[in-house]
């Protein structure tokens, strides 16, 4: 099952100006793009509280879906974390997916009261995280599940999401990335951490490891963070004019399989995104057929 390839725009949470963040995602759903995505920092203290701009911002808007890009697991229960996000997707008939990141930034975290773990209990917290999620949101009558670091005893879970909600991993690592296809609906990696060379190789990672535990790799979301300057005549990847854009980003579906891209302006904001709605997610679409 081939997924449509997506667009969408980054929304920075800031709390000065307040009107920022709406500002930028009425433009963005104005513009026609798909979805939306947040980040989570709770200890930044210039950010809103993600969770909480996000549901603010849907109620503001009739289409766009919203991400968060990634929910911050150390400081956010799954438990609870799933009962929003099932009634979040609810309220707004389908306008929400899930990201989930197992955290960094591990000094912030611990400041706020969270745990500080080793990459490997990072990743196992995120894989017994997934497992919670999935258990509350089944629809069963009483749910449990086992873990070292989250673990659910007989909660009578609700409610129950619509089929559509998903969950997509900011995953790099190679054991996030098998844990990406054995068991998450999307992955969210960012240029600035994972260039286009080595895009492909990653997400052929979570294609074999989906393929592995019996799942379609076609059906997993992959979503591209592009930060970066659309103008000039640069040469340097995602920081020239619309049309290198487009030749970039469909080198990348082709070579990589990446089946959406979030746009994160460097700079100018609502003017960047517009460049990037009108000149270069037309054009990739054309090209698509």
């Amino acid at each position: 099952m081939a997924l449509p390839v997506l667009f969408g725009a980054n929304i920075d949470p800031v709390a000065q100006p307040l009107d920022a963040p709406l500002r930028s995602l009425a433009a963005a759903e104005q513009l026609g793009l798909d979805f939306a995505t947040i980040q989570d920092h709770p200890y930044q203290r210039r950010f809103h509280d993600t969770w909480t701009l996000l549901t603010f911002l849907a109620a503001k808007t009739e289409r766009i879906t919203l991400v968060p890009t990634v929910a911050n697991l150390p400081l956010r229960p799954p438990a609870v974390l799933a009962k929003s996000a099932a009634s979040l997707d609810l309220l707004t008939g389908g306008r929400v997916q899930l990201g989930l990141g197992a955290g960094a930034f591990w000094d912030a975290i611990e400041a706020m009261g969270g745990p500080r773990r080793t990459p490997g209990e990072a990743v196992q917290a995120l894989e017994e995280a997934i497992d919670v999620i999935r258990a509350m949101w089944s629809g069963e009558r009483t749910v449990r599940t086992t873990g070292i670091h989250h673990a659910l005893a007989g909660i009578h879970p609700g409610p129950q999401p619509s089929p559509g909600l998903g969950i997509w991993l900011g995953a790099l690592g190679r054991r996030s990335l098998a844990l990406t296809g054995r068991k998450a609906d999307g992955w969210i990696p960012s240029l600035s951490f994972l260039p286009p060379e080595q895009l492909g190789a990653s997400s052929r990672r979570i294609d074999d490891a989906a393929a592995e535990a019996g799942r379609d790799p076609a059906a997993i979301r992959k979503v591209y963070n592009l930060n970066g300057v659309i103008g000039g005549d640069s040469a340097v990847p995602f920081r020239g004019p619309a049309e290198a854009w487009v030749e970039q980003i469909l080198e990348i579906i082709e070579d990589a399989g990446m089946n959406a891209f979030a746009y994160w302006p460097d700079e100018d904001h609502l003017r960047q995104t517009e460049l990037f709605a009108n000149e270069v997610v037309p054009a990739v679409r054309t090209a698509l057929g």
